[in-house]
């Protein structure tokens, strides 16, 4: 009989909060804990679920409950990591001052804290996050950052570590957090294995965008811009000048230059470089084509660029994107 070391996990929960933000990195945590088990290592994980009150029964924003094992103030274990789920309305947070009393008598005696999706706005509240840089949910960013000026809010990446501090993107992006924490305490292939068994065959680094190039899409209202956004995925190999892309509008390249960064939020240069990098990585997952054939499908001109690219975009080479995304070919 091994004897193993537990690490406690726990997630607070609270009144119809997502229950993917909650089932999410259980889930992550529970398969690593499974290997572990296999292997008969020395630590393993194990996982609670807490409620913010004196309520067990958690009813989650799809109706389905979550029965809580205990209060927050009730558990009696050493936590090792401490993650606070999405919250349904933000106000709820500020006003529920049970966890932060507890976050500012317990956090010194924590290894680290984390939080998913609007989670971020009780470790503002709690004062952890003062001076540090932080994400949540894109749609929330704003909010985050007006209320709590101290804060660093970066609304671009999936997840953010500063230091033990953890804070992490919308819903799914829980997850991605808990695989990068699977793998800082077990390493990579502890951590690919349990996304491969979970289908999260894009186990994401944390600096990757939680926008995408669809989500900027879907916010453009103007329609010969959202005419041009439908032609460009066909068009990627061709040689795409501002004046070029003018044209296709019928708009002087000022004129379009201005109107394409009113819709957008960015410029043509910079979406046309999002939009390459994301059909690249998408050819990298799902076929066997060459570098150099990927590059020029997607107008790049050689895989030297695209690699570049990757390394400014993605932190990491094509080559080592493919072989850890890449999908089964048959």
């Amino acid at each position: 009989m091994v004897s193993r070391k537990e690490k406690h996990i726990v997630i607070l929960a609270t009144q119809k909060t997502s229950i993917l933000d909650i089932a999410g990195p259980m889930d992550v945590f529970a398969k690593a804990a499974d290997q572990l088990k296999s292997r008969n290592a020395t630590e393993i994980y194990k996982i609670h679920v807490v409620a913010a009150d004196g309520n067990l029964k958690i009813e989650t924003a799809t109706g389905l409950p979550i029965l809580a094992e205990c209060t927050l103030e009730d558990f009696k274990h050493p936590i090792d990591t401490f993650l606070v789920a999405g919250y349904p309305r933000i106000p709820e947070v500020v006003e529920n001052k049970r966890p932060i009393s507890w976050l500012h008598e317990n956090h010194q005696k924590i290894r680290r804290i984390g939080s998913v999706c609007a989670g971020a706005f009780l470790l503002a509240e709690s004062g952890l996050l003062n001076g540090r840089n932080a994400t949540t949910h894109w749609n929330l960013c704003e909010k985050l950052a007006l209320q709590y000026p101290e804060i660093k809010v970066d609304p671009d990446p999936i997840f953010v570590k500063d230091d033990n501090i953890y804070t992490s993107a919308g819903i799914s992006a829980g997850m991605d957090l808990a695989l990068a924490m699977v793998e800082e305490d077990f390493g990579r292939d502890t951590a690919l294995n349990v996304a491969r068994t979970l289908v999260l065959y894009l186990k994401r680094p944390g600096n990757q965008s939680q926008f995408s190039i669809a989500l900027l899409h879907q916010k453009v209202d103007y329609q010969p811009i959202q005419d041009l956004l439908d032609w460009l995925p066909e068009h990627l190999n061709d040689k795409l000048t501002v004046e070029k892309l003018a044209n296709q509008v019928s708009m002087s390249p000022r004129n379009f230059a201005r109107v394409f960064i009113r819709e957008t939020g960015i410029t043509p240069a910079k979406y046309l470089e999002k939009l390459r990098v994301e059909t690249a990585r998408r050819r990298l997952e799902e076929s066997n084509l060459s570098l150099d054939e990927i590059s020029l499908e997607c107008g790049l001109g050689s895989a030297d660029t695209l690699r570049r690219l990757f390394l400014r975009h993605l932190k990491t080479t094509p080559s080592t994107y493919r072989h850890t995304f890449q999908t089964s070919m048959r």
